[in-house]
C-alpha cells in the first residue's frame, strides 16, 4: 500500500485506523463492517467505495503497518549510523507502529483469516523486517559489539516483546510511543552489549521504567 498522498488514500488510512479501534474492541470476527462506517459516520455503501470486503480491510491493516516498517528499514540502511544505533531507532520505530499507527491492533490481528494468496503476501514482507533485525544483531556480534549467541532467537525474543505491547497497552493512560520505544530499545540493545561497560544510554531505562510502573495505561496482570 503506497503512503497515503491522495485524497482517497487518506480516507483509505482513515477507515483503516477506525477499523482497527473497531477489531480492538470486538475482536475481527465480532467486528461487522456497518460498525466500522457507523464510526466514521459513513454509509456501509459509501465504505464499500474504499474496500471491497472486511477481508480486505484486514489485509490493509497488515499491509500498512509492515509499509512502514520496511521504509523504515530502508530509511536506516541509508543512513550513516552504527548497527547499536539502528537497532534502536528500528526497535523504537516498530513500537510505534504498534502503538500508534492502528491503536496497537494491526499486527496483531490473526493471518489465518486471510486467503492463502493474501496471507502469503503479508508472511513474505513480515519475513523481511525480520529479517531486517536479525541481520543487525548478526553484525553488532560480528563488530563484537553485542555478545555471541542466536540471532534467530534473539531476534524471536525481540519480536516477541514489541508485539506483546498490545496485550497491556491502555491508549487512554499518559504515557506514549515515544517513551515505551526508548524503554524498549535501551532494554534490548543494553542486553545484547558484549561489554558491562556503561554507556550513554544505561541510567536512562531504570528511570523510564520507574516512571511506567507508576502509570495508569498498563493492563493489570493477574
Amino acid at each position: 500500500m503506497n503512503h497515503p498522498l491522495s485524497k482517497r488514500n487518506r480516507k483509505r488510512v482513515e477507515i483503516l485506523r477506525s477499523a482497527a479501534a473497531v477489531f480492538r474492541r470486538y475482536g475481527y470476527h465480532g467486528t461487522r463492517v456497518d460498525e466500522i462506517a457507523r464510526r466514521l459516520g459513513m454509509k456501509t455503501s459509501n465504505l464499500y467505495y474504499y474496500f471491497r470486503s472486511k477481508e480486505e480491510i484486514l489485509f490493509l491493516c497488515h499491509d500498512y503497518s509492515l509499509d512502514i516498517l520496511l521504509g523504515l528499514v530502508k530509511q536506516l540502511d541509508a543512513e550513516p549510523l552504527s548497527t547499536t544505533d539502528k537497532l534502536r531507532r528500528l526497535i523504537a520505530g516498530f513500537a510505534h507502529v504498534v502503538i500508534d499507527e492502528l491503536q496497537g491492533t494491526a499486527l496483531a490481528l490473526d493471518l489465518e483469516d486471510l486467503p492463502t494468496h493474501l496471507r502469503r503476501k503479508i508472511i513474505a514482507k513480515r519475513d523481511r523486517f525480520d529479517r531486517s533485525i536479525r541481520q543487525l544483531v548478526k553484525e553488532g556480534m560480528s563488530e563484537h559489539v553485542f555478545r555471541s549467541g542466536d540471532p534467530k532467537l534473539l531476534t524471536f525474543a525481540i519480536l516477541g516483546a514489541v508485539n506483546w505491547i498490545p496485550r497491556w497497552f491502555r491508549p487512554e493512560g499518559t504515557i506514549n510511543s515515544d517513551e515505551i520505544g526508548r524503554v524498549f530499545a535501551d532494554f534490548v540493545v543494553n542486553g545484547l552489549m558484549s561489554s558491562t561497560r556503561d554507556n550513554a544510554h544505561s541510567s536512562e531505562p531504570t528511570r523510564v521504567n520507574r516512571k511506567v510502573a507508576r502509570r495508569h495505561n498498563l493492563a493489570r496482570v493477574s
